[in-house]
């Protein structure tokens, strides 16, 4: 039997340099990691409006690596930092002055739920390097190992080709040798840095078969026509359409509990036209309204490697003073000349076939058909991978391009 595995890698870094100078909503009352994934999800929704304001090209990112990120960060955090970080990520009703530690503590138990599957191949890892001479407060450092796992280990920036060797060897052996040399070089002040890693495989739960695959045109616009690899199947799937938006919503699942929801728009609608309708509240409505019918798919088979500095896209999320000489991170370490220099986002994804299918049967009856309908992806799509006992967003992106790396 053939297997087509998609394949994911994704690494994020938050890098802290040491300085020596320089709307109000009611929280939930009984917040669960449900209301966390749909925070999670609209948070990754404005994300991805940012990138896209700046292009028209491929995007991938992962919203939970960046969120745990950024949770392990609120952690550290106070005053305005914190309430910027609160509001970047959209989880001010989930926070509870007298519980200061529900959030750190929903996103265990999601982490938790995500990965309990012993056979879904779904690798989490948050690391946090620290220079031998800083002294991170004690209870930042139970609180990160305690809710995100984390390893704490020592690390003196000052020589720079050594650390930069240890941390890319560390991000190498995490993505299982699929990214290399991600960092060309470290600034020698460098007094912590935060990895956090995400790796992804799956194969479908009803596999392409490779032998079906024929190069077919793929549309990027009205003016520009490529020729992609574009797989075929056709068997009974879980559709939608949204016909205020204009799209059609197909689901593909892997195995154990993971699918990807794929959002095509219809002949003749902008894709920019939509960026601004997607929500979490409208993702679930896709998902709730799904029907099971016998269709044709026809998807190209991409690769994409996106690298985003989300230091310059945050702060138009509202996320600013953290990077800025005003950052307050008391609560990580008693040094007050704290900020975060850099976040670094990369991400991988691969769909392709592997293997080969073969089978045989011979019947003969007559019965009357009909044609069966048909989801053609051969115009710029959208796609969604969630777990989906959680729903929670592991991945996101658009395919302008399905040629372009």
């Amino acid at each position: 039997m053939g297997l087509h595995k998609i394949k994911m890698r994704f690494i994020s870094l938050v890098t802290y340099i040491c300085f020596l100078a320089s709307v109000h909503q009611a929280p939930l009352p009984d917040a669960t990691i449900s209301d966390l994934s749909f925070k999670n999800m609209d948070c990754a929704m404005n994300l991805y409006r940012t990138i896209s304001s700046y292009h028209d090209k491929n995007i991938f990112f992962s919203p939970l690596s960046i969120s745990n990120s950024f949770a392990a960060l609120l952690m550290a955090s106070d005053g305005v930092t914190h309430q910027e970080i609160l509001r970047g990520l959209n989880l001010e009703q989930l926070e509870q002055a007298n519980q200061p530690e529900l959030i750190p503590q929903l996103f265990q138990l999601l982490n938790e739920n995500i990965t309990q599957n012993g056979s879904l191949v779904i690798d989490q890892t948050m690391a946090l390097f620290v220079h031998p001479q800083f002294e991170v407060k004690k209870v930042f450092e139970d609180q990160i190992k305690t809710f995100f796992d984390a390893d704490i280990k020592s690390l003196d920036f000052s020589s720079t080709a050594n650390s930069t060797r240890i941390i890319n060897e560390y991000i190498q052996q995490k993505t299982e040798n699929k990214v290399t040399g991600l960092i060309p070089s470290l600034d020698p002040d460098t007094q912590l840095m935060l990895i956090s890693t995400i790796f992804f495989q799956g194969g479908w739960q009803k596999p392409f078969t490779s032998n079906y695959t024929k190069n077919a045109p793929f549309y990027i616009d009205n003016y520009r026509v490529v020729q992609v690899p574009m797989m075929f199947m056709e068997d009974k799937f879980y559709m939608m359409e949204d016909a205020r938006l204009g799209a059609k919503v197909l689901k593909l699942p892997y195995r154990e509990g993971v699918s990807m929801l794929i959002l095509l728009p219809n002949k003749g609608i902008d894709y920019t036209v939509i960026d601004e309708e997607i929500t979490a509240e409208r993702f679930l409505s896709w998902i709730a309204k799904l029907e099971k019918i016998k269709l044709e798919v026809n998807m190209p088979k991409f690769k994409m490697e996106q690298s985003y500095s989300l230091h310059s896209l945050l702060p138009h999320m509202g996320m600013a003073s953290i990077f800025s000489s005003s950052a307050n991170l008391t609560k990580l370490s008693k040094d007050e000349k704290l900020k975060v220099s850099e976040v670094l986002h990369k991400a991988v994804i691969e769909v392709d076939e592997t293997g080969t299918t073969a089978a045989a049967a011979t019947t003969a009856s007559i019965t009357p058909y009909a044609l069966p309908r048909s989801f053609i992806m051969n115009r710029p799509f959208f796609f969604f991978i969630y777990h989906e006992a959680t729903n929670c967003l592991l991945f996101m992106g658009r395919v302008i391009d399905p040629t372009q790396n």
